[in-house]
């Protein structure tokens, strides 16, 4: 897991607070084949409680233009969006508005990145207070978060091309 450090709204990233992004791959519904994900989720902590918190990671994705409630955009069909993805080095860059993070991520989901050519980026709106930057999270506490139906319903979901610097 791993914060951000960029904002150009200070506003907004004090109602958002911390920003967190979590990688992981597994096995795709649709298809079976493993699938690399990032979700970035907040705690809650910004200066108006989880509801604020809340509403801002709201507000984040429709700045990014993503679609909130289940729709996935394919953002290789968005002309200029904001929302890219570099996997270099064992590391996964996310870019999009108010968020700026490298963060490790294991040769499994490299492999998954490389192989489908894109990453499936989640924009939870719902606050992950329990999962802390510099805190283990376990498989199960992920699957939980992650698959709750609640969580997806009001998160943003895109897939997104993988960059490489060569």
């Amino acid at each position: 897991m791993t914060q951000t450090n960029t904002a150009s709204d200070t506003s907004l990233m004090n109602r958002l607070g911390t920003l967190v992004v979590i990688p992981w791959a597994g096995e795709h519904q649709d298809d079976g084949r493993d699938m690399a994900f990032l979700m970035a989720y907040t705690l809650g902590d910004g200066v108006a409680g989880r509801e604020g918190s809340e509403a801002a990671a709201l507000i984040v994705a429709k700045e990014a233009g993503l679609p909130v409630g289940g729709a996935v955009l394919d953002v290789a069909q968005v002309p200029k969006s904001p929302v890219k993805v570099l996997v270099e080095g064992g590391k996964a860059v996310l870019t999009m508005p108010y968020l700026h993070v490298a963060c490790p991520v294991p040769e499994q989901w490299v492999t998954a990145a490389r192989d489908r050519g894109t990453v499936y980026v989640i924009l939870a709106s719902r606050p992950w207070p329990e999962a802390v930057p510099g805190r283990a999270v376990t498989e199960a506490a992920l699957q939980a978060f992650a698959a709750d139906e609640a969580v997806l319903g009001t998160a943003a979901h895109c897939l997104v091309p993988v960059g490489t610097l060569s």
